[in-house]
């Protein structure tokens, strides 16, 4: 495992110190009151480690710490990785982003867009144009998720089998074949949902790959990264470092065990999918989030130009939208306010709109625990925040991070 440890000192890269402290009072609240079971906190600036921060327990009931190489399930943080492994492939002249899925999902050429009626007798109508690769990036396909519960679309999802994850047994490939044959919510490229965009998408680096997603993230992505710990699932010998699974109870907001949802990853999945179901470490995933700094490349390793990522990381919407005006308002991993979106990531465009402290450019994305990252180009700061803690709207954890990082930078 790579060291985590704190690698120069705050002053040194434009922190004052007892300003960056107020990060450990701050959420130190929030396990001493009993909201959160443990977090861990990761604050780079320059490509170094300027602060660390650890509280409370991966396993209340058992009282085990959190600690430094605590496994966390880091769900849609996920689909930045499925992101660069498609681009990398993209990269290599697999496919240009206007090719219609269809062309590596057949299934999806008959697919249909909802116009009417209920979940029971839906009204449909055909594409007026297919869905293509850079449609599953953007989140613009018409794809949707079961858990919104906002429209008959969802529905129908829901009586497929598809609210928190696939039927148990089910395969990426037959996942597929059943959102196909699923309505649209509206015509590809029209509006902004979150989806199960980045499953179909790693569907796509299968077939292009000739791997499977969990085969071609080790070979192409984890490994050249030295990135030891992310994976699927956790193996016996590991399972002892994975953080336990936690909701709020409905009254107190206290941090309750979900023993449902901390079997997930605790066995290898039928279906790896490309929007969720990756394990990883704070110093893993720091990794990762330093290579997207670095414009593509770490320690000699290059998985992307630095041109390609620049382009992922620009606002993608037509026009230059943002969420708030061409999204449906619906939960997301992210703000809507001033914020656009990208090939796999979210894009500020406007920290006033947004109303928290932030740059014009930094891109970023979360996940249904909590966890949650954003690289800063134009500060060159990096930051993450593990726990597990589900649902991710539960607490103001992500704004109050970046007001916490952003009000102790004094250069």
């Amino acid at each position: 495992m790579t060291e985590l440890k704190v690698e120069v000192e705050p002053g040194v890269v434009g922190f004052d110190a007892a300003r960056l402290a107020r990060i450990d009072s701050h959420f130190a609240r929030y396990v001493d009151d009993g909201r959160l079971p443990g977090w861990l906190i990761l604050v780079s600036r320059g490509g170094k480690i300027a602060y660390l921060g650890k509280r409370g327990y991966r396993d209340l009931e058992s009282g085990a710490p959190v600690e430094w190489d605590t496994l966390f399930r880091i769900y849609s943080m996920t689909k930045p990785v499925t992101a660069v492994a498609a681009m990398m492939l993209y990269e290599e002249g697999a496919f240009e982003l206007k090719d219609p899925v269809s062309r590596f999902v057949p299934a999806f050429a008959g697919t249909r867009v909802y116009r009417g009626g209920s979940a029971l007798k839906p009204v449909t109508e055909p594409l007026r144009e297919p869905i293509r690769i850079w449609h599953l990036l953007t989140h613009t396909a018409g794809l949707t998720y079961g858990f919104h519960h906002a429209h008959p679309v969802d529905a129908l999802y829901r009586a497929a089998g598809f609210e928190w994850g696939p039927p148990d047994g089910m395969d990426l490939a037959a996942c597929c074949e059943v959102w196909a044959r699923l309505p649209l919510l509206f015509q590809p490229g029209a509006e902004w949902n979150y989806s199960v965009a980045s499953d179909v998408l790693g569907r796509v680096i299968e077939v292009v790959s000739g791997q499977s997603l969990d085969r071609f993230f080790v070979e192409r992505i984890f490994q050249p990264l030295d990135m030891r710990d992310t994976r699927f699932w956790v193996n016996e010998e590991d399972a002892g470092r994975l953080a336990a699974f936690y909701a709020p109870h409905p009254e107190t907001l206290r941090a309750a065990r979900n023993d449902a949802m901390d079997r997930v990853a605790r066995q290898r999945p039928a279906c790896c999918l490309g929007g969720d179901g990756l394990v990883s470490t704070a110093a893993d995933y720091h990794r990762f989030t330093q290579m997207l700094s670095r414009g593509g490349e770490l320690d000699g390793v290059r998985l992307l130009s630095n041109r390609t990522l620049r382009y992922m990381t620009r606002n993608h919407l037509p026009g230059g939208a943002d969420l708030e005006t061409f999204g449906r308002p619906l939960f997301a991993e992210t703000t809507f306010d001033g914020v656009g979106f990208g090939l796999g990531f979210s894009v500020t465009l406007n920290p006033v709109a947004n109303k928290v402290l932030a740059s014009p450019g930094e891109f970023a994305w979360g996940g249904a625990a909590s966890t949650a990252f954003w690289v800063d180009p134009a500060e060159d700061i990096t930051a993450l925040l593990f726990t597990q803690l589900f649902p991710s709207s539960t607490h103001l954890l992500r704004p109050q991070l970046r007001q916490l990082v952003y009000q102790a930078l004094v250069d």
